[in-house]
C-alpha cells in the first residue's frame, strides 16, 4: 500500500502543485488532469476563504496561506508512510524505505558501506539516497524528499532537529612518504608550499580555509579546484599534492594505509560538526529510525562494527 492512499485526494493535490509550482508538471507526475487540478485547488481556496496560491504566467506561488497548508500537507503525507511502516512491522514483514540525503563526503563510502551492513539483515528494505551540496541537505529533510539528513553543519536550522552531532575538524591529507606525512599536525602555511587540491569558495570547507588564511595574510594558490570529495583524495593518492577533508571521508583509506589524515593546528579549523538531521517534530518510519540508531553507532569510527542484527532493530 502507498502512502498517499491514505491521504486526502485534495491535500494531495495541492502538495502536487506547491512542490512543482505549476499546474502542468504536478498533472503529468499525478495524471491527471490539469483542470480537474485547478478545481480542486480553488475548491480547497473557497473553503477555506483565502488564495492559497498567487498566480503567474510562469507557475504559482504559495500564499502566506499556503505555506501554513503545505506544512500540514507534508506532514500528514510523512504520518501516513511511518503508520504503514509500523503496521508492517506488525505483520513482520520484511520491508519499509529509507530515504537519505547527504553530503558528497558520506556518499562515497559510509553510506554504501551501512546500507549493505543493514540489509544483510532486513533485505526487505530499499534505500534512497541523494548526494546534494551541504546547504540543500536540511531543505530535502524539510520538504520531506528525506527521512534524514546527513552532513556537515556550522549553524542551526529551522523546523530541524538534530539526532545526533560529533565535531568534523578539517584535516589535511597526504600521500604516504611526504615529508610533512610524519609530523604530528601541519598548519596550512605549511601546505602552501606544495601543489594542493581544494574545494571551491562556495563550500564550508573552503570558506573556513579562507577566514583562516585572511586573518594571516596567507594565499594559497590550488592547482586542482573540485567540489567532488574522491577526486581531490585521488589527486593525493596519485601523489599530485596535499589536499584537505573530514576524518570520516577518508577514515577507509587511512585504515589501508594508503592516504595520510593529520590536524591542522591554525585555530578555527575545528568549527564544524557532522549532523544527523530530522524533522522536527516527526516520528521517523521503523526503517528509517533503525537506520538513524546504525548511523550514530557507526560515525564515531568503532573500532569493530555493529551490525543491525546485534543491535535488535524491528523487522521493518
Amino acid at each position: 500500500m502507498r502512502p498517499h492512499l491514505l491521504q486526502d485526494t485534495t491535500l494531495r493535490y495541492f502538495l502536487a502543485v506547491a512542490q512543482s509550482g505549476s499546474l502542468t508538471e504536478a498533472s503529468a507526475r499525478l495524471h491527471v488532469a490539469a483542470s480537474a487540478l485547478s478545481r480542486q485547488i480553488a475548491g480547497l481556496e473557497a473553503q477555506l476563504g483565502t488564495p492559497l496560491f498567487e498566480r503567474h504566467p510562469r507557475g504559482m506561488v504559495l500564499t502566506a496561506a499556503g505555506e501554513i497548508l503545505a506544512v500540514h500537507a507534508r506532514r500528514t503525507l510523512l504520518d501516513a508512510e511511518r503508520a504503514l511502516g509500523e503496521i508492517g512491522a506488525l505483520q513482520g514483514l520484511r520491508a519499509g524505505q529509507v530515504r537519505l540525503a547527504t553530503s558528497d563526503a558520506f556518499a562515497n563510502e559510509l553510506v554504501p558501506r551501512l546500507c549493505v551492513e543493514f540489509q544483510r539483515t532486513y533485505a526487505g528494505v530499499q534505500f534512497s539516497v541523494i548526494a546534494l551540496p551541504t546547504a540543500q541537505v536540511p531543505d530535502a529533510v524539510r520538504s520531506g524528499a528525506a527521512d534524514i539528513g546527513l552532513c556537515f553543519s556550522r549553524a542551526p536550522h529551522k523546523d530541524i532537529d538534530v539526532a545526533y552531532r560529533q565535531s568534523a575538524p578539517v584535516l589535511a591529507l597526504l600521500p604516504p612518504g611526504h615529508p610533512l606525512a610524519s609530523a604530528g599536525s601541519v598548519t596550512l602555511a605549511q601546505m602552501a608550499a606544495y601543489p594542493l587540491a581544494l574545494p571551491p569558495a562556495e563550500t564550508t570547507v573552503r570558506q573556513m580555509i579562507d577566514i583562516v588564511c585572511s586573518r594571516q595574510g596567507l594565499q594559497l594558490e590550488a592547482v586542482l579546484i573540485s567540489n567532488h570529495a574522491k577526486t581531490v583524495v585521488n589527486f593525493v593518492q596519485l601523489g599530485g599534492g596535499l589536499s584537505v577533508a573530514s576524518e570520516i571521508a577518508v577514515r577507509h583509506l587511512v585504515a589501508d594505509g594508503a592516504i595520510v589524515a593529520l590536524p591542522i593546528s591554525d585555530p578555527g579549523m575545528d568549527l564544524r560538526d557532522i549532523e544527523i538531521q530530522t524533522l522536527a517534530g516527526r516520528s521517523l518510519p521503523v526503517a528509517a529510525q533503525a537506520f538513524l540508531e546504525l548511523l550514530k553507532e557507526q560515525l564515531p569510527g568503532s573500532a569493530t562494527p555493529v551490525t543491525a542484527a546485534a543491535r535488535g532493530g524491528p523487522a521493518a
